[in-house]
């Protein structure tokens, strides 16, 4: 219903408002500006985490009568826990509406996914891997984030902290190979400096 949905948009930009007040840790999330009912957010994963140093682009799916019914949740960004692009069965999510409080909020959702993805309980949506692939995938997260026009828009300072980390891991690789030229050049002159001081004595 028409009202319904402006009663929605109503409280989600008093959330977006206390969210950015008092931001969620780890967690950053904005609506899209032609619909409050999609928001998109992007997590980073926790230092002390299996997902340090990743970053996890997903997306809240809003009903029109929002605040009295939860949202779908989705994650996009393959990270080893959630099934990418698939509907979370969560206790803040559309999967249980009997156990959603009207009370709770945007941040509310935030903290409460943060809080499931940093642990192991099987769900509808879960898949089980070991923390050397989850860290393999909070690697390869940049690359994937950075062809999302999405998280381009909408977290523009994360887009461009990525893009500087890209090119940091790039540059590792051609340092390396250079340190290793030099040291091979360095060995060969020596022993060629030596070769000639002997056949010269």
């Amino acid at each position: 219903m028409p009202g319904d949905a402006l009663r929605a948009g109503a409280r989600l930009r008093k959330d977006a408002a206390r969210l950015a007040r008092d931001p969620v840790p780890y967690v950053k999330a904005m609506p899209l500006p032609s619909n409050i009912l999609e928001w998109h957010y992007l997590l980073r994963g926790p230092e002390d985490s299996p997902y340090a140093g990743g970053f996890y682009h997903g997306k809240l799916i809003f009903p029109s009568d929002y605040p009295f019914k939860p949202p779908s949740i989705y994650i996009i960004t393959p990270n080893g826990r959630f099934k990418p692009n698939t509907r979370l069965c969560l206790s803040i999510s559309d999967f249980h509406p009997d156990t959603w409080n009207p009370t709770w909020s945007v941040s509310t959702i935030l903290t409460g996914l943060l809080s499931f993805m940093l642990e192991s309980t099987p769900t509808y949506g879960s898949i089980v891997t070991t923390d050397e692939a989850k860290q393999k995938l909070a690697r390869r997260s940049i690359l994937y984030n950075l062809q999302s026009a999405v998280v381009r828009d909408l977290f523009p300072e994360e887009y461009e902290e990525m893009k500087k980390l890209t090119m940091q891991q790039r540059s590792i690789p051609n340092a390396v190979m250079s340190y290793t030229l030099f040291a091979c050049c360095f060995v060969m002159f020596i022993y060629i400096a030596r070769y000639v001081l002997q056949n010269s004595a």
